[in-house]
């Protein structure tokens, strides 16, 4: 079952662990808000007492978000083929996308304000079938600028012969 979502032919490229880092940064924010929030609105409700059992919930349940997050940012990898990009991710749900370089319109590379100050970058693929689309993120962005430049050239050579 392993190999139909990561075949062992390709020599696959893992992404940064600063995937993991972004993201729980990105979850302490949300998970912080969502704390002080229901300290506030169930402290001043109900009593005080319900407020910081509200707080340890979500400490709980960003404790359990650390262990997923890394999880999930040890699944991501990528290969270049002669013909396609093989993108697969997920623990429980895995996936696997092929995309031909042929299919590619156009490739994007983002970084977010946080995404920047770690020194990471995202490059998504275009189809013209949104379920073929692609993304790779927490790329150092020497390697996402490397990838765009090459997925570009590698598309528009391989769209001549359709």
């Amino acid at each position: 079952m392993d190999d139909l979502f990561a075949p062992s032919d390709v020599s696959w490229t893992p992404v940064s662990p600063k995937l993991a880092a972004v993201r729980r940064v990105s979850a302490a924010i949300m998970f912080g808000v969502l704390a002080v929030a229901g300290l506030l609105l169930l402290g001043m409700l109900l009593d005080w007492l319900y407020g910081v059992l509200a707080v340890v919930l979500v400490l709980l349940a960003y404790l359990w978000a650390w262990v997923l997050i890394g999880r999930n940012q040890r699944s991501w990898k990528y290969a270049e083929r002669e013909d396609e990009l093989l993108v697969s991710h997920g623990i429980m749900f895995r996936q696997l996308v092929v995309v031909p370089y042929g299919r590619m319109q156009f490739v994007d590379v983002a970084a977010g304000p946080l995404e920047r100050s770690f020194g990471i970058a995202t490059v998504e693929l275009h189809t013209a079938t949104p379920a073929t689309d692609a993304k790779i993120p927490g790329l150092h962005p020497d390697e996402a600028s490397r990838l765009r430049d090459r997925l570009s050239a590698l598309g528009q050579a391989q769209a001549w012969g359709l």
